[in-house]
């Protein structure tokens, strides 16, 4: 612990936790001499904390009487992350049961000084988003957190999972990885009832159960990639496949992963998606500052010109011509 503020923190865990150190258990404890413990404590009676020391024989120090550490001391910037974090992730429904959010920022609040307590009031009642808020599909959060260290340990797990048709299994999952992803949270493994990889919605587990079986996942699985992928494939009326020319960093920014696949070649990507309309892809693809060539399906191009249609004739319409 060769570290000033190592040092400092460790002795204020020792004051917490003893009653009463005398200076020179205080220094063998840290590895430091008795002087360099008076300019410690110097350290935590500026930061605020009331370290008492009592001199004669059988003095030492100890925290103030009555006096609480809160569970939090944090920088301005650290303090405005947080708060900041538990705003984005309600707004985009990442949050597990209901009241959590609120909760944890009340608990902030509380300890925070007024110094500070003040400004990030201000902002978690001024602050606006572009975006719109998402409704999330909340998951227990034993269960997501079973889920998380089940993957990161690489074992594998019981879950007891009920379906959109409401039919209830038990089956054993190696977990390699957990995706959130427009107001749900997944996870994707190997699913050992099927004997293949699938997808399942979290808020779908009711319970786990740890197994002592263990497993690797798959060098290079991306599990973004793969659900992304899965919910691309879903039960859509049209297959689109396009080329559009233009680079794929930039196109891939621009379109939903949730909604196309992209493949690079050269100076050009390929893109295949599904839709229930054929007017949305018309419209998505316009959207776009490249120029691309619709491979099928042909109503596509039909589309696209009902589409070219209404926006000239949005060109030519003038003032004047709105009805009084």
């Amino acid at each position: 612990m060769s570290h000033p503020l190592t040092r400092v923190l460790t002795l204020l865990e020792l004051l917490q936790s003893h009653a009463r150190l005398t200076g020179t258990e205080l220094a063998d404890r840290l590895d430091t001499d008795v002087r360099t413990v008076r300019r410690y404590v110097s350290h935590l009676r500026e930061l605020g904390i009331p370290v008492e020391a009592e001199r004669g024989r059988y003095g030492g120090y100890r925290l103030a009487r009555g006096y609480r550490m809160p569970p939090l001391v944090l920088t301005n910037d650290e303090a405005l992350a947080v708060v900041l974090g538990l705003l984005a992730a309600e707004r985009l429904g990442m949050g597990t049961t209901a009241p959590a959010s609120a909760g944890a920022l009340a608990k902030i609040e509380r300890v925070l000084p007024h110094s500070l307590r003040e400004p990030l009031a201000a902002m978690r009642e001024t602050l606006s988003f572009t975006a719109n808020a998402v409704i999330g599909q909340t998951p227990g959060t034993g269960v997501l957190l079973a889920l998380a260290q089940a993957s990161r340990a690489g074992t594998t797990v019981g879950i007891s999972h009920r379906s959109w048709r409401q039919e209830q299994t038990e089956r054993d999952i190696d977990p390699y990885g957990v995706v959130f992803h427009t107001g749900r949270w997944y996870v994707v493994g190997h699913d050992h009832l099927r004997d293949g990889l699938r997808t399942f919605r979290i808020d779908r587990i009711a319970a786990t159960t740890p197994r002592t079986r263990r497993f690797t996942t798959p060098d290079g699985f991306d599990p973004v990639a793969h659900l992304t992928s899965t919910l691309a494939q879903g039960p859509y009326h049209w297959q689109v496949e396009v080329t559009i020319h233009g680079p794929l960093d930039e196109i891939a920014r621009r379109l939903p992963r949730s909604a196309v696949t992209l493949t690079a070649r050269p100076a050009r990507v390929l893109m295949h998606a599904r839709a229930d309309r054929l007017d949305g892809m018309a419209h998505l693809l316009a959207s776009l500052e490249w120029p691309f060539t619709i491979h099928h399906p042909d109503e596509l191009r039909q589309a696209l010109k009902d589409l070219a249609d209404l926006l000239a004739a949005a060109a030519q319409r003038r003032p004047e011509e709105l009805p009084q």
